[in-house]
C-alpha cells in the first residue's frame, strides 16, 4: 500500500482544513487507516483512526469534536476534516495504514510522506 497525503497549509486559528490521503492498491478497504502528527521537538502522536469499512472510528481527546475522519473506499481515499483549528494543532500530519484499527503509531505498516499544517494565532 502506498499512501500520499495532501491538503495541509497555513491557516488562522478558528479556520478549517481538510486533509486527504490517497492510497494505491486494491486492498484499501481491508486496511484500517490513521492520522498521526508530529510537532517540532515532540513525539509523534495519534490524531484519529478509522476501520477498513469505516464503521469504527477513534479520536485523540485533543481533537474530539473538532476533527472528523472519514474514508471513501471507492476512491481509495481517507480524509481528515479539521475545524476550529488551534495553534497547538500545528504539526506535520501523516497518514498510515495497517490491518486492524489501532491508535498506536508503531503498529502501522505503511506511511505517507506527511503534509504540513500551520495554524497562526
Amino acid at each position: 500500500v502506498q499512501l500520499q497525503a495532501c491538503g495541509g497549509g497555513l491557516v488562522q486559528a478558528g479556520d478549517s482544513l481538510r486533509l486527504s490521503c490517497a492510497a494505491s492498491g486494491r486492498t484499501f478497504s481491508s486496511h484500517a487507516m490513521g492520522w498521526f502528527r508530529q510537532a517540532p521537538g515532540k513525539e509523534r502522536e495519534f490524531v484519529a483512526a478509522i476501520s477498513g469499512g469505516g464503521g469504527s472510528t477513534a479520536y485523540a481527546d485533543s481533537v474530539k469534536g473538532r476533527f472528523t475522519i472519514s474514508r471513501d473506499n471507492v476512491k481509495n481515499t481517507m480524509y481528515l476534516q479539521m475545524n476550529s483549528l488551534k495553534p497547538e494543532d500545528t504539526a506535520i500530519y501523516y497518514c498510515a495504514a495497517r490491518t486492524g484499527l489501532s491508535i498506536s503509531w508503531y503498529r502501522y505498516d505503511y506511511w505517507g510522506q506527511g503534509t504540513q499544517v500551520t495554524v497562526s494565532s
